[in-house]
């Protein structure tokens, strides 16, 4: 199995990541990728604890996830009023650097693993509405576009 190629934290990046952060508190968000601030980079920011003390992850990948898995409602900023029903895994662990570059893990369970693997993906071109059937995808974005009309 080939390493993955992972860029340094460099300033650049922790910009970004000061700037995903802020978007998140703004937006009142429980986790988003770079990607919902126009940004093309492995950074996300995930609520850690009860108090939605925010955590950015530089280059995060999962390194371990549970067998067991549960099927909850997800949503994005992205499509307000749009809530479909995902399985994931109970719990995940989290690889990442930090704002210094150092490498960490953390491990995640229940609602901040579904987050944190939601939000990963989002860096790797996936979709939560690409988890589920074309049917509930296209009544999904319907319901968007019904939403973003009222």
């Amino acid at each position: 199995m080939r390493a993955e190629a992972r860029p340094d934290v460099d300033e650049a990046m922790v910009a970004i990541g000061n700037r995903l952060a802020d978007a998140a508190r703004a937006e009142k968000a429980y986790g988003l990728a770079a990607a919902h601030i126009g940004e093309i980079a492995p950074i996300v920011v995930i609520t850690a604890g009860e108090a939605r003390d925010y955590l950015v992850l530089y280059n995060p990948r999962v390194a371990e996830v549970s067998a067991e898995t549960e099927r909850s409602e997800e949503g994005s900023v992205s499509l307000p009023g749009v809530r479909v029903e995902i399985e994931r895994p109970v719990w995940a662990v989290i690889a990442f650097m930090t704002t210094d570059g150092r490498q960490q893990t953390i491990r995640l369970d229940g609602f901040a693993a579904r987050v944190a693997l939601h939000e990963i993906e989002q860096t790797q071109g996936i979709f939560f509405l690409d988890k589920v059937s074309r049917l509930k995808r296209d009544m999904a974005v319907k319901k968007a576009k019904k939403y973003a009309a009222s």
